[in-house]
């Protein structure tokens, strides 16, 4: 059929010349654009990127060398990937998720991009950081108190002022142990210069807290320089300066270069073994592209002025071109989709109006929907043909059953005991079987007449009262006043039947299943309700599904057909009534039937 249509009409056709005026329109339009912005801007975007990866490492590494673990490192990543707008995961050695931007269950990438270990890095490149590879914020043990952070603070004021004295202008900060520094306003280092009567030792002296400290390092220090085969008594070398300001190199001018080279691998090692129970465990970082990427680069405003009024030109020229097309592709789909949008019963066609693939679409459309009907047809017609060619010898094994049982055949009571049993489940099951074709059929009959609510939840309770018992279930009725329902006895003891044999199953021992019925309006609202266990909020919607069930392991024999449900939902349909479901998950379940009252039958009826 696709040969006879028009080469002008053919939808491949009319897009491939809308799009290839686009094509040239945009081409044109940006090819320009991008000599002129392409090179600067990956360049920048390059730079930006390894700064933003460089400035993550560096915050974590600065939250591991102040924590003792991860714990509370979740907000830390959320705020990091929100500014850089990478996607942001930490993960422990064995690819145990610390925390993650992502949502969870999102996958890794295929490498880390670091490892965050504050005891060995290289993020920094002030004095010592490479030398000693420790996050110059591990600070442990010598971190100040607080009285002690007052007193170092005063005496730091009182240098400033000594070195304001003598002309030399200083700025005091604070480092990551606490400790109240001077240092150069333009380098930020130490003043090369100190005056003589500023040089009283005191701001240098270790504070108690240094002390007991460096104490703890140079008894580590002295282990190991006594395994290398040092001299134990370099070790007291170590410290003389306040740790806190100058943890990373000491060793410089104490000793010779040889000897310093053979101590400074002891001092790294206890300065580690020091600082690993005061750091966050190593961590392996990934970074992925995460889902709202960071503007990396900014464009000059010339520029965007040109962006915007070209894709402006563009965005006219592409409007007009395609607005015509547009409109005859949109208009036969829009069809298509409000049929395919109707409830399946109605077998909805739809009207071929052009000859392209659109009105190729729509023919195949009527005839999947024509093929539907029939196929919908032969199901109904098998359901009831399966019913039907079923009935006869499962009836007949349950009669040679029950007459071997009895005696008159000689065979095991127990293997036939449980073959009867089996045979009542298939017959059971044929029996909803064949009530479900009647109902899609159109062909389940009802023998209507008055019926008082109290008698007949009566015979429902008096029916299932041995399964109530055996299972230690209370079973009981509530009515109030006297209602009547104008309705099939024999279905509704049916319907009513089907929920209570439900909610038995359902009960565990020492609960209670209540029947109930009263009159609400012009209705009757007829309850089962039971303190079992109860549906879950995402399976109620489906209780009413043929060959459903909540527990999918239950088998037959306990959980039941699935066919109790629908055929109730069907049943009350077919009286001009409704069947909902509600249900707390440990509370217990409440089945209502909302049906059409009817008037009580008169006295000299």
């Amino acid at each position: 059929m696709s040969a006879r249509i028009p080469l002008h009409k053919r939808l491949l056709v009319r897009l491939l010349i809308t799009s290839g005026l686009i094509a040239v329109c945009s081409v044109a339009a940006t090819a320009w654009l991008a000599v002129a912005t392409t090179t600067q801007a990956l360049r920048e975007e390059q730079g930006q990127a390894l700064a933003d990866d460089m400035d993550v490492l560096a915050e974590l590494s600065g939250y591991a060398a102040t924590h003792p673990d991860w714990t509370g490192v979740a907000a830390t990543v959320r705020e990091l990937s929100a500014r850089t707008g990478r996607r942001i995961a930490l993960t422990a050695a064995d690819r145990r998720v610390i925390a993650d931007s992502a949502p969870p269950g999102t996958s890794l990438p295929p490498s880390a991009a670091a490892a965050v270990d504050p005891l060995h890095t290289d993020t920094y490149s002030e004095r010592g950081a490479q030398v000693s590879g420790i996050d110059p914020r591990a600070v442990g043990p010598y971190r100040l108190t607080a009285a002690e952070r007052v007193k170092v603070d005063t005496l730091a004021r009182k240098r400033q002022v000594c070195f304001e004295r003598a002309g030399v202008e200083t700025r005091l900060s604070r480092g990551p142990s606490g400790r109240t520094v001077l240092t150069d306003p333009d380098t930020g280092s130490a003043p090369d210069y100190v005056p003589d009567v500023c040089a009283d030792g005191l701001l240098n002296t270790p504070t108690p807290t240094e002390e007991k400290a460096v104490k703890a390092l140079q008894g580590l220090a002295r282990d190991c320089l006594t395994k290398a085969g040092l001299e134990p008594g370099m070790a007291a070398l170590l410290g003389n300066e306040p740790t806190g300001l100058d943890l990373r190199g000491p060793l410089s001018g104490k000793l010779a270069a040889k000897e310093a080279r053979l101590v400074q691998p002891c001092l790294d090692q206890a300065r580690r073994a020091q600082l690993d129970p005061y750091v966050a465990p190593v961590a392996e970082l990934f970074l992925g592209t995460g889902d709202t990427p960071a503007v990396l680069f900014d464009m000059s405003p010339a520029n965007k002025a040109k962006v915007v009024g070209t894709a402006g030109l563009v965005l006219a020229v592409t409007v007009a071109a395609t607005a015509l097309v547009a409109t005859r592709l949109v208009r036969p789909l829009r069809a298509l989709t409000a049929a395919a949008q109707q409830p399946p019963e109605l077998h909805v066609r739809v009207p071929v109006t052009t000859r392209d693939e659109t009105g190729i679409l729509a023919v195949a459309f009527n005839d999947l929907t024509e093929r539907r009907e029939r196929l919908e047809a032969q199901r109904k017609a098998m359901v009831s043909d399966i019913a039907h060619e079923l009935r006869s010898p499962l009836t007949n094994i349950r009669g040679w059953l029950e007459v071997t049982r009895d005696g008159v055949v000689d065979a095991d009571p127990a293997l036939l005991a449980s073959l009867h049993d089996e045979a009542l489940v298939l017959q059971r099951v044929i029996d909803d079987l064949q009530d479900l074709a009647d109902a899609d059929a159109g062909t389940l009959r009802l023998h209507r007449e008055p019926v008082r609510c109290d008698e007949l939840l009566q015979q429902v309770a008096a029916a299932h009262r041995v399964a109530a018992d055996a299972a230690r279930v209370g079973l009981r009725t509530v009515v109030d006043g006297e209602p009547w329902l104008d309705a099939d006895p024999v279905r509704m003891r049916q319907a009513l039947g089907n929920l209570v044999s439900n909610a038995l199953r359902h009960t565990p021992p020492g609960g209670t299943v209540t029947l109930s019925a009263c009159r609400d309006g012009d209705d009757i609202v007829l309850e089962v309700a039971d303190t079992g266990t109860g549906i879950a909020p995402g399976d109620l919607p489906h209780v009413f599904d043929r060959f459903w069930r909540a527990e999918k392991s239950r088998s037959r024999r306990t959980g039941g057909s699935g066919l109790g449900l629908p055929i109730v939902r069907h049943l009350v349909a077919a009286h001009d009534g409704t069947v909902a479901a509600a249900s707390e998950p440990g509370t217990g379940s409440v089945f209502t039937l909302r049906m059409p009252g009817g008037p009580a039958p008169r006295p000299d009826a």
